[in-house]
């Protein structure tokens, strides 16, 4: 099989803008290959908000092509886009984006009530969802039982995050994007987790993108991908 068979993203002479004259994204070419873990750097008003937008389906590029795991996004209507991203993608966000009143275990199986093949990925390795999140958690690092029956409102920072990745984890996504997701922790911390994320991702298959704008982390990676130097509209651009 070819390379150009196992990518996971290819944007292809994208851009966009939110309004005349506010060229946000302008990028030729951008490509992630299967099981790849790329960090991608880029400060305030580099385009980042955008590129996840865009990689979500949550955006559609004014012209060219954002493609993940071989559907052009943006020749997909609105609903499918939703079911693709839900499906095939899993999001880490910076501010966790956890649900306050659901628990733990609840705010981890979430994402199986919107994406069957999630779902029916967990029931395939014999564990039911709930086994299946403990198991995450404590792949992550989150060992005590006791936590899985409480809100995440009594979380601190760092088990939150945990729950975020575990979260995104569940039903081995193909793509795993995670947008700052360690600014809130310290330095031998935010190593540590990327290590442990790094070991579930590689024992599901999943593609890593890690949004960050800390080179103190680049070494960990496969590679770097430096969103000023591929966005040519980066100069001008302003984040949202």
């Amino acid at each position: 099989m070819s390379k150009r068979n196992n990518l996971v993203v290819e944007l292809e002479n994208v851009r966009f803008s939110w309004t005349t004259n506010n060229l946000i994204l302008d990028i030729g070419n951008l490509n992630i290959e299967q099981g790849e873990k790329v960090f991608i750097r880029g400060p305030s008003g580099s385009g980042k908000t955008t590129l996840l937008g865009l990689l979500g389906g949550v955006l559609i590029p004014d012209s060219g092509s954002v493609k993940v795991l071989g559907a052009k996004l943006e020749q997909i209507p609105p609903a499918q886009r939703d079911l693709h991203r839900a499906e095939h993608t899993g999001f880490i966000f910076q501010m966790f984006n956890l649900i306050p009143y659901l628990t733990v275990i609840e705010n981890i199986t979430l994402p199986l009530s919107f994406a069957k093949g999630r779902q029916n990925k967990v029931v395939q390795t014999g564990l039911s969802p709930t086994q299946e999140a403990s198991r995450l958690l404590q792949a992550l690092g989150l060992r005590d039982p006791k936590l899985l029956s409480r809100p995440v409102t009594e979380l601190s920072i760092g088990q939150q995050q945990r729950v975020a990745a575990a979260r995104a984890l569940i039903g081995s996504p193909e793509l795993l994007i995670a947008d700052e997701p360690t600014s809130a922790l310290d330095t031998d911390t935010r190593e540590a987790f990327i290590k442990l994320l790094f070991s579930e991702c590689e024992s599901s298959g999943s593609t890593l993108m890690f949004v960050s704008h800390d080179q103190s982390l680049e070494a960990l990676f496969d590679r770097t991908i430096i969103l000023p130097e591929i966005n040519r509209a980066s100069s001008q651009s302003r984040e949202f």
